[in-house]
């Protein structure tokens, strides 16, 4: 588990109670593609898997 990383994406698997990730290591993109992101909306997790 990576401490301190917040997730409140429920239906991943790797979402565990106390909204804390449980993957061992996490992917985030800028939506579109690109290298910089303006505001949080335009990033995303990859590291999502739906339970």
């Amino acid at each position: 588990m990576l401490a301190g990383v917040k997730c409140t994406v429920s239906n991943c698997k790797y979402w565990k109670n106390g909204e804390h990730c449980d993957a061992s290591a996490i992917e985030v993109n800028v939506d579109g593609g690109g290298k910089a992101a303006n505001q949080s909306e335009q990033t995303n997790c990859r590291t999502f898997y739906q339970k």
